[in-house]
């Protein structure tokens, strides 16, 4: 399947891998999740390493490990389109972050809608029975 059906298609196709491939990456990682701070909408699930959690605190911008291609991933140093961090939370066994952030640019997702617009956040389609997407 090439990208722009995985990305704008109405097929359900759930990458079940994902995890195994992200353990395979040689990094020492712990999921992190970007939510509009004032929405409450969850824009973006990545995952960090030391370096990225640490640039996170540094540069009050989220930041992730890209497990695709291995290297520091600044959210929107090249799209413009940066989240600002409000607050770092973790969960109760410390293996999960929670980036509370408030969106810089026009939208969270590198996918865009209709008019070109990057979307607010990643999760832009409901699963109708079972297979089917629904764009909302």
């Amino acid at each position: 399947m090439n990208h722009q059906e995985l990305e704008e298609g109405k097929k359900l196709n759930l990458d079940f891998t994902k995890l195994k491939k992200v353990s395979q990456c040689e990094e020492d990682l712990v999921a992190a999740v970007a939510q509009d701070v004032d929405t409450g909408e969850v824009l973006i699930v990545g995952y960090a390493n030391e370096l990225a959690f640490k640039t996170t605190m540094e540069q009050k911008m989220a930041t992730f490990w890209s497990t695709s291609r291995n290297e520091l991933w600044i959210k929107g140093k090249t799209s413009g389109d940066f989240l600002e961090i409000i607050e770092v939370c973790v969960n109760c066994e410390q293996n999960s972050l929670l980036y509370r952030v408030r969106p810089k640019g026009k939208g969270a997702c590198h996918t865009k809608n209709s008019e070109g617009i990057p979307r607010s956040g990643c999760y832009y389609r409901s699963i109708q029975n079972n297979s089917e997407l629904e764009f909302k």
